[in-house]
Order: C-alpha cells, then structure tokens, then sequence
C-alpha cells in the first residue's frame, strides 16, 4: 500500500482523462471550480466514512457493503469512466444509489454536508449535492478495488487508511463543521452517536 492518501490518488485519477470534463459538464461549471470542488469534496466524504469506520463493526460493515454492491467483476480494475457513465445515466443499482450512500455516511446529515461544502467552496448548494450524488459511488467503487477485491478484503487495512483520512479531513475543519452535532468544535462519541449508527450498519 502506497503512502499517498486515497484522496488525493482518487483526485489525480479524477483529472485524468474525461472525468474532470464530465463533471464539471454535468454542474454546468469551468474545470477550474470543478477541480476545487471535487478537491474539497473528496476529502469529506472519505473523512465521514472514516470516523464510521472507527466504531464497532463500522469497517466491517462498510467492508461488506463494498464486496456486495461495490466490488469491480473479475479482472477489470476501477473503470472510473464507465462508472461516471452509469452514475451520470441513472444505471447501476446500488452500485450507484447516491443518496443511499450519502445517508449512509453522513448519518442523515447530509443536507448539512452539502452546505458545508458550498460554504467552503462558493458554489451553491444544488451544485455541491449533485456533486456528492457523483462522487460517492466513485469513492465506493475505489475503495472496493483497492479493499474488497482480488483477495485483500481486510477491515483493519480499511479501517486504517480510513482513519488517516479522517485526520487529514479534520485538519481542514471542514469535517468538523458538518459532523460535530453538539456545537463544541469537536468531534466526540456523543457526536457519532448522534449521527445514527453504524456506517451501513443497523441502529
């Protein structure tokens, strides 16, 4: 496993290629503000999973819900194209159930999330939540290839690297203001017990 964080892996395969493009087509936006935003937006979503996943069960949970919906059939990799065509399509199933994921990783705070983002990004918030609709299943498929695949499905690994993550996200503050539900500027258990659960776990 590389040192490089899975964020800023995901963000360079992102501006590779057509996905910037398509992205930044999708929000009808420049590839400048598209580039911000996903760099912004990634780091987020990979932060909330990793504060999940440090509860009980939470990575194994989250390590179940890859291999079932998430994981790439036999050989092909992460396909980032074809997923962003099935994401931006409305195919896939679960594979691409936007707003379940984002339920599922925000604890039901995802319309906070979203303002969050357009605050930090000074976009406005119907952009900001299609752009979570895009990139969660983006991030799920990643994560799916690089821990639920080809024999490596560990939840320690997952819960690991997501942790690193959810540190560097904090640092940002930008975690912390979407997650912290009793105002203290921390996030703390009371706050993820508020959140509901579990990443895909039952309450």
């Amino acid at each position: 496993m590389n040192t490089e964080s899975l964020a800023a892996s995901l963000f360079q395969q992102l501006q590779q290629g057509q996905g910037l493009q398509q992205v930044s087509q999708q929000l009808g936006i420049d590839q400048n503000q598209a580039s911000g935003a996903i760099g912004a937006a990634l780091p987020l979503l990979l932060g909330a999973m990793g504060r999940n996943a440090q509860e009980p069960q939470g990575a194994q949970a989250l390590l179940g819900a890859l291999q079932r919906d998430h994981a790439p059939t036999s050989g092909s990799g992460f396909d980032l194209g074809g997923l962003l065509g099935s994401v931006l399509g409305g195919g896939g199933g679960n594979a691409t159930n936007s707003a379940g994921i984002l339920g599922h990783v925000f604890g039901g705070n995802t319309d906070r999330a979203t303002q969050g983002l357009s605050q930090a990004t000074g976009l406005d918030s119907s952009k900001t939540s299609q752009l979570l609709a895009i990139l969660a299943p983006i991030v799920m498929s990643y994560l799916a290839q690089r821990f639920a695949s080809g024999g490596n499905a560990s939840p320690g690994q997952l819960s690991q690297a997501l942790g690193q993550e959810a540190q560097s996200a904090n640092s940002g503050g930008l975690l912390t203001s979407v997650l912290d539900q009793d105002g203290d500027g921390q996030l703390g258990v009371g706050d993820l017990l508020k959140l509901g659960g579990g990443l895909f776990g039952k309450r």
